[in-house]
Formats: C-alpha cells, structure tokens, sequence
C-alpha cells in the first residue's frame, strides 16, 4: 500500500458535494489548500471529475489516476484503471494518495482511506445532487482536529476538519 491514502473533499453542511456536475461549492481558500497539499503527490478520481476540471485536463504537478469502465478513455498525463483491484496494481508504496472523487469514487475507495481532510462550508445548497458519506455519524471515523478557515468571498463560514479512521 503507499505511504499514505488519503481523501480530500469540500463538502456543505449536508455533506454535499456536487450540484448538477460541478462542485455544491466555490471556495477559493479550500482550493488553494487542495492544491498545496495534493501537489507532488498521486490523486485517484473518477472520469466525470477529471471531465469537470478546467479544461477536462490532468492536474499539474501530481500523478493522476482515473477509475472508468469506459475502456476506451485516454487522455495526455492520465492513467487508468477500470476498478479497484486494477488501481491497486498501479499503486507504489511511496506515494501519498488523495482520492478527489466523485461520489462512487468517494465510496469505494473511503475503505481504504487512512484520513480524510474536509472543508465543511456551512452552508445549504439545494441543489446538491452528490454527497459524501457523513463522517461525523460513521461508526468507523472520528474528527481528529477542527480549525476555522474563516469566511469566502460569498459571505459562507468554512472550517478544515481532519478526520481519522479507528478500524
């Protein structure tokens, strides 16, 4: 297994996170620190969230892992897998992975997952049509730290909790 496996998600106080293809929230604080923590390292996401990033292009500066059943997908700096055991075998054990998502994603690959850093914006987005899976109420998971991010441009107060796994 690598170094370390870890999720890495911005979610609104229902614990959704996606709206119609796109994230249930824009927080510019929350994606600087994505991009600081996931850089260097090797991301895993599902072919829908590599298809919403700008450009529907690889993120710069880390490896990037998509799980598809479509095997026919290929693009320029993209490694695929087409399930779980697949992506397993592309793993090193120096790497330190963030699975980005989306909700399948999230879903079967949080068993693995050692920790998982989430932006919690307190805020309802009804349109939320994604959700992650709330760790607060998880048997398995407990919040290990809580610190205040502050306030986004919109008015939304956010926290960076951390959350770790206790089986």
């Amino acid at each position: 297994m690598p170094k370390s496996f870890r999720a890495i998600v911005s979610v609104s106080d229902d614990w959704g996170i996606g709206a119609h293809g796109d994230l249930a929230v824009r927080n510019r604080a929350d994606m600087r620190r994505f991009k600081e923590l996931t850089w260097g390292g090797t991301v895993i996401m599902g072919r829908r969230t590599l298809e919403s990033l700008p450009g529907g292009r690889a993120l710069p500066g880390r490896r990037n892992l998509v799980l598809t059943r479509d095997e026919r997908f290929s693009q320029e700096n993209v490694e695929t897998a087409p399930g779980i055991k697949a992506l397993k075998r592309l793993l090193r054990d120096d790497e330190d992975v963030w699975v980005l998502g989306g909700e399948s994603v999230y879903r079967g690959l949080l068993p693995l997952c050692d920790e998982c850093l989430v932006t919690m914006n307190e805020v309802a987005v009804p349109e939320v049509d994604a959700w992650f899976p709330d760790l607060d109420a998880h048997p398995a998971w407990r919040l290990d730290g809580c610190v205040d991010g502050g306030v986004t441009e919109e008015g939304v107060p956010y926290q960076f909790r951390t959350y770790r796994r206790l089986m």
